[in-house]
C-alpha cells in the first residue's frame, strides 16, 4: 500500500510518500509545498491545490493520511491553517483515496513511542524507520511521521479485521 502523508499549513505543507509491503515501509518521496506570502489567500489556496494534484499524479498513493491541527492562539492564523487543511483533506479525496486524520499526538506515539516526543525525536525516527531518506524539511518529516502513523494502523485495523472481531470502527476510530 502507497501512502501519503500531510502536514498541512498555508505557507508550508508538507508532504511524504511511503510505501507498505507487509511490516516493511520504505520511503518513495518527501518534500514541501509552498505558497507565495505576497498573493492573497484564495491564490495560495489554489498554489497548494495545483501543487498537491501534481504530487498525487505523481506518485500515485492508494491513502492519504492528514495530520489533525490544534487551534493556535491567534484565531485569524487558525482559521487560514483550517482553510489549508481543507485543501490537503480535500485534493485527495477529490482524487478518490481513503483520507483519514491523526492527531499530532497519536503521531508522535505511533513513531517515537510518546505522545509528547519533540520534534528532533521524530525526526531522528522517521530517518531509523525509512533508511536512506533525505528529510526536505521539519514539514516534510511530519509528513512522513503522519504516514507511518497510519501505515501502523492500517496494517492494525487490518490485522484485527482477520480475526473476524471487526465492529465497522474505521481507522480514525469513528463509524
Amino acid at each position: 500500500m502507497r501512502v501519503i502523508g500531510l502536514d498541512p499549513g498555508l505557507r508550508c505543507t508538507g508532504w511524504g510518500v511511503i510505501e507498505q509491503s507487509g511490516s516493511r515501509l520504505s520511503h518513495i518521496a518527501n518534500g514541501t509545498l509552498r505558497s507565495d506570502g505576497a498573493l492573497g489567500l484564495a491564490e495560495r489556496l489554489v498554489q497548494l491545490r495545483v501543487a498537491l494534484e501534481a504530487v498525487l499524479a505523481e506518485y500515485r498513493p492508494e491513502a492519504a493520511a492528514v495530520e489533525e491541527t490544534l487551534s493556535n492562539r491567534n484565531p485569524a492564523s487558525t482559521l487560514k491553517l483550517g482553510m489549508a487543511r481543507g485543501v490537503a483533506l480535500l485534493v485527495p479525496a477529490s482524487a478518490g483515496l481513503p483520507v483519514t486524520e491523526y492527531l499530532p499526538m497519536i503521531v508522535k506515539k505511533s513513531v517515537v513511542g510518546t505522545g509528547h516526543a519533540g520534534k528532533e525525536q521524530v525526526q531522528m525516527m522517521v530517518e531509523r524507520l525509512l533508511p536512506g531518506c533525505k528529510l526536505a524539511s521539519a514539514d516534510a518529516a511530519d509528513a512522513l511521521a503522519v504516514a507511518i502513523c497510519h501505515a501502523h494502523h492500517a496494517a492494525s485495523l487490518r490485522s484485527w479485521a482477520g480475526t473476524g472481531a471487526g465492529t465497522g470502527l474505521t481507522a480514525g476510530g469513528v463509524r
